[in-house]
């Protein structure tokens, strides 16, 4: 007599650890990138719309000038693509969903954001340092959100 297989419910939810130590260093990285691009926006760089604006300290984040928009963001999409992982919430079940979805649109109302105040970005942080590579940072997004379509099953 052959066994019964028990059907598993495609719309149960896939249960797994909530805090595990990939997600947290995930969670980790997202701030990092997040404080890191912050900081410098407010602090340390010098402000384009004041003659005479002297760079803040400390003095290594000022010589790295927009590089640290590149830190920042790249700290913020790899703590979003360790978070595609099957041990973290968003790697497993409708996390996937919500991670992909919600970085397709991310990415997407960056890139609309860009093209609609495109004439005047000075109102806009971060997009008035960025001009040109706001469409970089949209693509970036929309790049991460492939890396949870991978996971999709």
């Amino acid at each position: 007599m052959a066994k019964q297989k028990t059907e598993r419910d495609p719309l149960a939810p896939v249960r797994g650890p909530i805090f595990s130590v990939r997600f947290l260093v995930a969670l980790v990285l997202m701030v990092v990138g997040i404080a890191w691009m912050a900081y410098f926006y407010a602090a340390v760089r010098a402000d384009p719309t004041v003659l005479g604006s002297e760079p803040g300290s400390p003095a290594f984040m000022a010589d790295l000038g927009d590089w640290n928009y590149a830190i920042g963001f790249g700290l913020l999409f790899l703590g979003l693509i360790v978070a595609a992982h099957p041990s973290t919430p968003l790697g497993r079940g409708r996390g996937v969903v919500v991670g992909m979805l919600g970085c397709f649109l991310i990415g997407l109302l960056w890139i609309c954001t860009f093209y609609v105040f495109s004439d005047d970005l000075s109102g806009i942080w971060v997009f008035n340092d960025l001009n040109q590579l706001n469409l970089v940072v949209g693509i970036g997004f929309m790049a991460v959100g492939f890396t949870y379509a991978t996971r999709w099953e």
